[in-house]
């Protein structure tokens, strides 16, 4: 190797012996479907099953566990507004390690009382991490607490890089292993013990295309500020740990990043196909597979499903967006005389072509359209997209005008 590495396979190895009574080993399954949709020979590796929901549950466990007695009486500091927070706290709960997470003022209200349900003194201060980085700083001295880092310190990495023993364990004809990746913790430690164990697999790591900062750090250049919002916000780092650059550089085959727009996809076909529920980050491996199928095609390919905890507003509104991208839901709006009658026919074409009206509503006012006439949006839930090209078919044949919505 081209230079010291800050975690080798042994830390890894005593992180599994260390943590072994601590965290689940959770499931690893193949999924034909998902097979089917991408390509690629799939199997998922559930980390969305660990008590916190998160992955984050290795390492944190692990950190709490290496701590001296004096450090594990003073207690610990955490700054997150996500899954470490409430890994951080669920460990120092279950050990009774006093825990101080920091989260911005702007942190969800759900993360906060979750955090807090799990044991942890929760301190919320400033309106950025930035911010909110000073109070963590300023707590951490004044009461000699010991900083448990999401991704940047060698006990953390190692606990993560559990993930790779278990996948080695139960798969023996393993060609790719597909890590989301933000600080680059879970990857590096993933990567140092199958690189140390079956060199030949490939290790790849997923950004979306909103934050790709580990790509950023392997080229040398700093991430500009996004101002976009992303759905894989778990992964949504703008600077990677100082620890974890070296070894993604060293033992990382390849990191890629992909579109918003098939995370969200991915987070649907989770819930669809698998019945489970994905993070943004979590679905970020599958995006990869749906975004770029010719790549692994027939590959026997992991993906690591990092967690589950998504906002339930926000699941819903990906799954009702996937829906309308797939012509499962869709938008029309249609011209009609402003006279009594008028709707029943209508509505009675809709039916007649086996279409489910999901809403419905006259425009009479604001719409630039004659006095006589109004204008009906309708919204209607149809088997597939050539399902609602039928549907619109048989409402133009009745006579009417239709409008649909576009969907990107």
């Amino acid at each position: 190797m081209s230079e010291e590495l800050a975690v080798s396979a042994d830390d890894v190895a005593a992180a599994a012996d260390r943590i072994a009574g601590d965290i689940e080993r959770t499931p690893i399954a193949d999924s034909r479907t998902l097979s089917a949709v991408t390509g690629a020979d799939v199997v998922v590796k559930f980390e969305n099953l660990q008590f916190t929901a998160s992955f984050k549950d290795r390492g944190a466990a692990n950190k709490l566990r290496t701590l001296t007695d004096d450090e594990r009486a003073c207690g610990v500091i955490a700054l997150s507004a996500g899954n470490h927070a409430q890994g951080v706290a669920y460990h120092a709960g279950r050990l009774g390690i006093p825990a101080t997470i920091v989260m911005p003022a702007s942190a969800p209200f759900a993360k906060v009382a979750n955090t807090e349900a799990l044991g942890a003194e929760v301190v919320q201060a400033g309106a950025t991490f930035a911010e909110a980085s000073e109070t963590a700083d300023r707590l951490a001295d004044e009461r000699g607490l010991t900083w448990v880092h999401p991704y940047n310190d060698p006990a953390v990495i190692a606990g993560q890089g559990t993930v790779g023993i278990e996948l080695l364990d139960s798969i023996d004809d393993l060609d790719t292993i597909m890590v989301p990746v933000g600080g680059g913790g879970l990857i590096a430690g993933i990567a140092t013990w199958v690189k140390a164990h079956r060199p030949n697999v490939e290790i790849v790591g997923i950004q979306s295309e909103t934050y790709p900062g580990m790509l950023a750090a392997l080229a040398g250049d700093e991430l500009a500020p996004s101002k976009a919002d992303t759905i894989a916000d778990g992964i949504a780092v703008k600077q990677p740990g100082s620890l974890t650059v070296p070894i993604v550089r060293e033992l990382v085959d390849d990191v890629i990043a992909v579109p918003e727009t098939t995370i969200e996809r991915s987070i649907s076909l989770f819930l669809e196909i698998e019945k489970t529920v994905a993070e943004g980050a979590g679905a970020a491996g599958l995006a990869a597979l749906l975004e770029y199928p010719d790549r692994w095609r027939d590959k026997r390919v992991a993906l690591v499903l990092t967690g589950g905890n998504i906002d339930t507003r926000v699941l819903a509104s990906v799954l009702l967006r996937e829906m309308a991208h797939s012509g499962r839901i869709t938008s029309l709006r249609i011209a009609v005389s402003d006279t009594p009658g008028q709707l029943a026919p209508l509505v009675a074409a809709i039916a007649s072509a086996g279409a489910n009206v999901v809403e419905i509503e006259h425009r009479r006012l604001f719409d630039p359209i004659s006095a006589r006439a109004t204008n009906i949006d309708v919204m209607l839930e149809t088997r597939d997209a050539r399902h609602a090209d039928r549907v619109v078919d048989a409402i133009e044949a009745k006579g009417y005008r239709v409008v649909r919505s576009e969907t990107t």
